[in-house]
């Protein structure tokens, strides 16, 4: 069992909160990963980039850039970038984690807009799922067809900003696995990526359009995402074919 509080992953809206330093790994001059007792930074997967933000040290107000999260040694830790005099938190330091929160709410509302444009696909068309990458404010997805084209492509990006437009809630659960594999179509992708000993399954669900294995962070309700706009498509290969999208207010 992990010793770290995976914040992140059932409160994608913490963005402040103090927690206390266990591990510190790494010199002053090169690569440090900090290992906290809780952590509110996604460490990055399945598509989404890891949060970044920064610890403060609560005796002195000392704080360090945290640039990355990342699993290390199976739990959480936090990379720092260098300080210019050395200086290193300590463990049993008391500190306060601030994520940068415009860039986290970016992601949350790209993360949820491929969602809604996988469950469109899914539902209209039947196209699996054989990629995705997303920055904040704009991502790409790649599907299973044969053929697309700009009509196709724009009839797509108005049934998503319409289904967005119901204010549809978006649900976090974690399931067994064997009842959570008992949902049909649970997997969207081609290749199942969930490793066979994961016995807990988190999914996510956009209520009446999506329903998928998901460890990624997400909006409450898809009227938060706003306004999507496809900036493009393209051929990967004969049954491969890739949208890509934005928000139309991705700095908002």
């Amino acid at each position: 069992m992990t010793r770290v509080d995976e914040v992140c992953y059932r409160d994608a809206y913490a963005s402040r909160a103090p927690a206390r330093v266990l591990e510190v790994s790494g010199a002053a001059d090169g690569p440090v990963l900090v290992v906290l007792d809780t952590t509110l930074f996604y460490p990055g997967g399945g598509g989404q980039p890891a949060d970044r933000g920064t610890i403060l040290r609560t005796a002195d107000g000392r704080s360090w850039v945290v640039r990355a999260a990342k699993r290390f040694g199976g739990e959480i830790a936090h990379e720092l970038e260098a300080a210019a005099d050395g200086a290193l938190p300590v463990a049993g330091d008391a500190v306060e984690m601030d994520l940068d929160w415009a860039r986290r709410y970016r992601l949350m509302r790209t993360h949820t807009a491929l969602h809604a444009l996988c469950g469109v696909v899914w539902r209209d068309y039947g196209a699996l799922v054989t990629g995705g990458n997303m920055e904040p404010g704009a991502g790409r997805m790649d599907f299973e067809f044969e053929r697309m084209s700009g009509d196709l492509v724009g009839e797509i990006e108005a049934t998503v900003n319409r289904e967005l437009q119901v204010r549809r809630d978006v649900r976090v659960n974690v399931l067994p696995r064997d009842e959570a594999f008992a949902i049909p179509d649970l997997i969207r992708t081609k290749v199942n990526l969930l490793p066979e000993g994961i016995e807990q399954i988190r999914t996510i669900e956009i209520v009446g359009l999506d329903l998928q294995a998901d460890g990624g962070t997400h909006v409450s309700n898809t009227a938060e995402v706003g306004t999507i706009r496809v900036t493009g498509y393209e051929s990967k290969g004969r049954i491969n074919k890739r949208i890509r999208l934005e928000l139309v207010d991705p700095e908002g």
